[in-house]
């Protein structure tokens, strides 16, 4: 079997040899063995898990909840390589479309050719506006009327690059949450912290403060109240809209009050 010393894995990783030992002392990542020079080695298997560990930190799992993922009696690891691929699978085409839109809008801006009015927009999410503004003045009234007229203001005036970067992160926070889900942490867990303070922020942009505890809550609701949110949710990963909403609501109690 090849062993591998700390300054061979951080080189074939791109993860620093502090962080490896780090990874060592926390049980995260222990060596296949230590020689008696005091040396770390790792092998195939070692290997195999620190890339486990990395395509959690890409969902932004904290190192504690990749320790208890990756320690579970039932983890399989073919099956989160499975997930993994479908999320990153989604990711780039969702990318190349968006390349392809670029791509031609510097033609078009460039000169070198027309571009066809729909083809602006493609990759970029579709949008029920409409539809959402008439569902959220039926459901709480008139009152919610300068809400939506200051979130319309503010969203206006963001350039493309704004709105995509948007997109793309609430897509990340769903993926990621989706995962957390499949993987069984519990909703109200603090492990999903970071993700939540994302969400929380992802959420802000297009407000005119930051939620307070009894609006993101409330957000939670609504959430499950709509359809198409709730759609939404349960087709990133079944059952996501009820644990999302479930989290947000811990969340709000535990670090918004």
């Amino acid at each position: 079997m090849t062993l591998y010393t700390v300054k061979d894995v951080a080189k074939l990783s791109g993860v620093s040899v502090r962080a490896l030992h780090h990874y060592d002392e926390i049980g995260l990542l222990k060596p296949a063995c230590v020689g008696e020079n005091g040396y770390r080695y790792y092998g195939r298997e070692e290997l195999l898990r620190l890339q486990q560990i990395l395509f959690h930190r890409e969902l932004e799992f904290p190192l504690e909840a990749i320790a208890a993922v990756l320690s579970a009696p039932d983890f399989d690891r073919v099956e989160a390589l499975r997930r993994h691929r479908i999320r990153l699978a989604a990711e780039a085409r969702r990318y190349r479309r968006l390349l392809k839109t670029l791509d031609q809008t510097l033609a078009a801006l460039e000169g070198e050719t027309d571009m066809n009015a729909k083809d602006i927009y493609q990759g970029f999410a579709p949008e029920r506006q409409a539809q959402y503004e008439a569902w959220l003045v039926e459901r709480y009234g008139d009152s919610v009327q300068p809400h939506i007229a200051f979130a319309k203001t503010k969203m206006g005036a963001w350039t493309k690059a704004d709105h995509a970067a948007f997109a793309a992160e609430v897509e990340s926070i769903e993926t990621a949450m989706g995962e957390a889900l499949a993987i069984g942490v519990p909703a109200a867990s603090e492990t999903l912290d970071p993700l939540l303070r994302r969400h929380h922020a992802w959420v802000a942009l297009s407000w005119k403060a930051p939620p307070t505890a009894a609006a993101y809550a409330g957000l939670a609701d609504l959430y499950l109240e709509n359809d198409d949110f709730r759609a939404r949710y349960d087709a990133v990963r079944p059952g996501l809209a009820e644990y999302l909403a479930t989290a947000m609501r811990a969340y709000a109690a535990r670090a918004l009050t």
